[in-house]
């Protein structure tokens, strides 16, 4: 028997006979767990934000500090908060309470379904914070109003802990194994191992602190090592599901086996390697959609630096990365547009790329040989007229690395674009987690409707107009994870339901039963200029100032009622100000 094995065993045998399996997870219990968690990230904040920066090798870099901090510590705090008060809206209520009180319920050309709005929040002051941004949720047509919250019921009143889930956490980003976790151990109610990534390895004591309530009653265990004890793990016995965020090819090792041959062969039986319940976010070669029209230089200049940021951010390392920029033929602008991007990401400081294997897929990805700078850093590369036919890897595969393609449909302007626009999303990409799409907002009255067509069309976990995607991770209340309206692919063994960008959702934080996907909506031009913008002046200012709102905000329910919202009041206020003059130039 390995050493990892009798480490194991002995780590499931505690979890066994955990407190928690004798006391159960009360609604009461998980409020308690969020509050208790929410001070422990707070004491941990300067220090998870310090061993990110330098995980990433960019100290002394206040850009990769903030980005750290919004990407971290932020999102923990967020999503503690909001799911701290469904629970608490569960007691009081019986349910979640929704920004508005009434659905609305649309039609396709197919079926009924209901549009539930779910930003912004009630209680975050987001309408101050996100000016202009809103969102819903698409439920799927058999999901009816009245039961939106069927699947979580029996999980948040039952109060019974006797499962243990592995996950397997990300590397690129610091609140995806951390939301992860919270998801399964406070939403769904089981007991997790969570296994760290290699990459981010050195957070395992931050993680350790800021879990540390979790930790203390059984609920999580963190364990370090590489893929075989990742193996052993999720086919340990005592392991009764698996949530992986990671590469479809990772996906596949687990769940058919270990080669290429092995796995077609499987797939063919349908017959697994592994037999237990497997959810997954396993990432997309994310498309941003720009319709034709007549864009002011103003909203262009915006649209391109919201592109541009969204493929430099974390250099390129995110599975939800503009991958794929979707124009058309009959477009004056693009020329333009294009320049603007390249400008944007020209202006934006080049970083170390430190994930593993980055210069080998960035040199096969664009066809160069690049060496890296003295700082490790590779150049921001946007390659322009490209074409599936000729180059199909650029489309079916995740370049994970700071490379994006644009491609040009040969289409008319208004409703031949966003037709062929989304047939070519849905079917010449890999992936369905999240798609963007700009639109012009002085165009003919008949493009509104064209433009809910191509939403209604995309098969797409998350649509997000005149905004990336990066948003909608980071709100919290949208679902999180690959479309259920699975692609199907012909892969040489038949026709099978594709498990491209995984199955299951994170986040949802009104818990919402029977997702298809959420859809977020922003200004052509932001009000305040995105904390996420290379441009931004004041970003780790600003993050710092979100970070002690979100926190002082989240003190017992007796208190806030008597003091706390003055202080949040103040807190709001300096908020708006590093959200004010960074937006100035």
């Amino acid at each position: 028997m390995s050493h990892e094995q009798t480490k194991l065993d002995s780590m499931i045998a505690q979890m066994l006979n955990a407190p928690i399996r004798k006391t159960g997870l009360s609604l009461q219990r998980r409020i308690d767990l969020c509050n208790a968690c929410i001070a422990a990230v707070q004491s941990v904040v300067d220090e998870w934000v310090h061993v990110g920066v330098q995980i990433k090798r960019g100290s002394g870099n206040t850009s990769v500090m903030a980005e750290e901090l919004l990407t971290g510590p932020l999102i923990a705090v967020r999503l503690l908060r909001l799911l701290r008060d469904t629970f608490e809206d569960f007691i009081t209520h019986g349910f979640s309470r929704l920004p508005t009180l009434h659905p609305v319920e649309t039609y396709s050309s197919m079926r009924r379904r209901v549009r539930v709005p779910i930003f912004p929040t009630r209680q975050l002051e987001d309408k101050w914070l996100f000016p202009g941004v809103s969102a819903e949720a698409v439920l799927l047509s058999e999901t009816p109003w009245k039961t939106r919250h069927a699947a979580f019921l029996e999980m948040i009143y039952a109060t019974k802990v006797n499962r243990i889930c592995a996950v397997l956490g990300a590397g690129n980003v610091s609140s995806v194994p951390f939301s992860d976790t919270v998801h399964k151990a406070l939403v769904l109610g089981t007991q997790v191992i969570l296994k760290m990534n290699p990459v981010n390895t050195a957070l395992t004591s931050v993680f350790q602190k800021a879990f540390a309530p979790l930790i203390a009653v059984g609920l999580l265990a963190i364990v370090e090592g590489d893929s075989q004890l990742g193996a052993e793990l999720v086919e340990h016995a005592g392991v009764d599901e698996v949530h992986l965020t990671g590469s479809l090819a990772t996906y596949n090792r687990i769940v058919w086996g270990a080669t290429p041959t092995e796995q077609l062969e499987r797939m063919r039986r349908e017959d697994p390697k592994l037999r237990k319940p497997v959810t997954s976010e396993l990432g997309n070669v994310s498309p941003w959609i720009i319709a034709p029209g007549k864009y002011t230089a103003r909203q262009l200049r915006s649209q391109a630096c919201h592109v541009a940021a969204s493929i430099t951010n974390n250099v390129g390392f995110n599975c939800l990365a503009t991958r794929v920029i979707v124009t058309s033929s009959a477009w004056r602008q693009r020329d333009e547009f294009l320049r603007l991007v390249r400008e944007a990401m020209q202006a934006t400081p080049v970083r170390n790329a430190y994930y593993p294997g980055a210069v080998d897929r960035y040199e096969q990805f664009t066809g160069q040989r690049v060496e890296p700078d003295q700082n490790g850093a590779l150049p921001w590369s946007l390659l322009e007229s490209k074409s599936p036919d000729q180059d199909p890897m650029l489309f079916t595969e995740e370049s994970f690395a700071p490379v994006c393609v644009e491609t040009m449909i040969q289409s008319d302007m208004g409703e031949d674009f966003f037709l062929k626009a989304s047939e070519f999303c849905n079917h010449r990409l890999m992936g369905s987690l999240c798609a963007s799409i700009t639109v012009p907002n002085n165009g003919p009255l008949a493009q509104e409707k064209q433009l809910n067509q191509c939403i209604d069309r995309l098969r797409y976990g998350c649509v997000c107009v005149n905004q990336w995607s990066g948003l909608a991770y980071s709100l919290l209340t949208p679902g999180w994870g690959g479309s259920p309206l699975h692609k199907i692919e012909s892969s040489g063994i038949g026709s099978t339901p594709s498990t491209e960008s995984g199955q299951g959702f994170v986040h949802n934080t009104y818990l919402l039963d029977g997702l298809e996907k959420s859809i977020v909506r922003g200004p052509l031009v932001d009000w305040i200029r995105p904390v996420w913008f290379p441009s931004h002046r004041y970003a780790l200012e600003l993050g710092r100032a979100l970070f002690d709102f979100y926190v002082s905000d989240s003190l017992p329910k007796e208190y806030r009622a008597k003091r706390g919202s003055f202080l949040s009041f103040r807190k709001l206020l300096r908020v708006m100000r590093y959200g004010a003059i960074g937006t100035l130039r």
